[in-house]
């Protein structure tokens, strides 16, 4: 089967006729979960699945499949893809790209008459990137089970639109929601392919990367508290200042993670809150929002009590008090041996040259695991950019990681 090839002309059709839909004047894509954009590129997506020869549904939780049967329907399918929602002022790669290849691995298929034993599902999973209904990678939770009817009640979106109103839309079904819910061995495997999102891959010159593991998060608030005054008459030695106990607690809090052996485990403080936030106000109260994200529990973990360490260090100095809420806790998700070490046989009977890496953010595949083995393919992000408009992927690597794609999936029918 090796003379199968995806054909890259094809696929950057594909992406830019998809890419065309949601375009604003930044020239980002708006195609944000079940908006009237994401409606139309689902439109989009239904026919060139029919049109690839694909038996097309759409189930309870609005997320599409196109099956290619297999010669013996009874083995459980293999399924392939990704998610077509983007970001706000989004680019035209992220999530699409998984889609479109999993679309040109079933139309080669078809063009070359190949019979696989198991069916071939291409999937695009609803609402995956953070949106206003404030529900992401809702579609994969969904198949995954992990999603109650009951997480629909009330919610509504951007112009106080209804979830349930919106998923109907969509072509999902608010009452019969929970069964979108596939058992374990309802899928034979998931693969899925996605764009890096970082520079890893581009610094190292390599077209494919071998996703191990998808990180784990781990979010809390934390609470400084010190002691508001008068800004002008309390001396400096009287202070018991929360925002520069803060300031200090961030930068303690960037070195640990500099320091940190993985360079797979980072760290970000992304808010911040200071009261009473005046001029004339010593601050006496401030609150962060601490995340870190890590391959492995332990690397988290070492994270951490190096942080609460440092930390209780900082705040004895200062006269301040920490208190700490956990909001996230999301351990890594590592992907299935046997997927990872078909598609690293693959790469190198290929020719491609790969390298196994971890996902440094969440992904459908995380919830796939649950149900099925997992894996994924990365390809290379141009300057590592990902979720603004200058995102992109060269052509070239785009090919490479399709034909590895593609012939995985034979190996997978083969062996599984």
């Amino acid at each position: 089967m090796k003379e199968l090839r995806v054909k890259p002309g094809r696929i950057r059709t594909a992406l830019e006729s998809l890419g065309a839909i949601g375009r604003g004047p930044s020239g980002g894509l708006d195609r944000t979960a079940f908006s009237a954009a994401d409606r139309e590129g689902r439109e989009w997506l239904k026919a060139a699945m029919r049109s690839a020869g694909l038996a097309v549904r759409t189930d309870e939780a609005a997320n599409i499949w196109g099956l290619r049967r297999g010669e013996k329907q009874k083995l459980p399918p293999i399924a392939c893809g990704s998610h077509i929602d983007t970001v706000p002022s989004g680019g035209k790669y992220d999530g699409a790209l998984g889609v479109i290849l999993a679309l040109e691995a079933a139309r080669v298929l078809a063009e070359h008459g190949v019979s696989l034993r198991r069916g071939l599902e291409v999937v695009s999973f609803s609402a995956e990137e953070p949106n206003g209904f404030g529900l992401s990678t809702f579609g994969s939770r969904a198949a995954a089970g992990k999603l109650k009817r009951s997480v629909l009640d009330g919610v509504r979106g951007p112009g106080s639109v209804l979830l349930t109103d919106a998923l109907r839309e969509a072509g999902g079904d608010p009452l019969r929601f929970e069964e979108a819910r596939l058992a374990p061995g309802d899928l034979a495997a998931y693969l899925e392919v996605h764009i890096e999102q970082g520079r890893r891959l581009e610094d190292q010159g390599i077209p494919v990367g071998i996703v191990t593991a998808i990180t784990g998060i781990y979010r809390e608030e934390v609470t400084v508290t010190g002691e508001a005054n008068h800004a002008g008459t309390t001396l400096m030695r009287d202070r018991k200042d929360a925002l520069m106990a803060a300031a200090e607690l961030m930068l303690a809090f960037e070195a640990i993670c500099r320091d940190a052996p993985a360079e797979e485990t980072v760290g970000t403080i992304g808010r911040i809150a200071n009261h009473p936030n005046a001029a004339n106000i010593i601050p006496g109260v401030v609150q962060l929002h601490l995340e870190v994200r890590g391959a492995s529990k332990e690397a988290i973990a070492a994270v951490l009590d190096a942080w609460r360490e440092r930390a209780g260090g900082i705040a004895r100095a200062r006269g301040v008090r920490l208190q700490s809420v956990t909001l996230l806790d999301q351990p890594p998700v590592p992907m299935d041996g046997l997927v990872a070490e078909v598609c690293r046989r693959e790469t190198e009977r290929l020719g491609i040259a790969a390298v196994p890496l971890g996902s440094m953010a969440g992904h459908d595949a995380a919830h796939m695991a649950a149900i099925t083995r997992a894996g994924m393919l990365f390809v290379p992000s141009i300057g590592g950019r990902s979720h603004c408009p200058e995102e992109e992927s060269r052509l070239g690597d785009i090919e490479q990681a399709g034909n590895v794609l593609l012939h995985a999936l034979l190996a997978l029918d083969r062996q599984l």
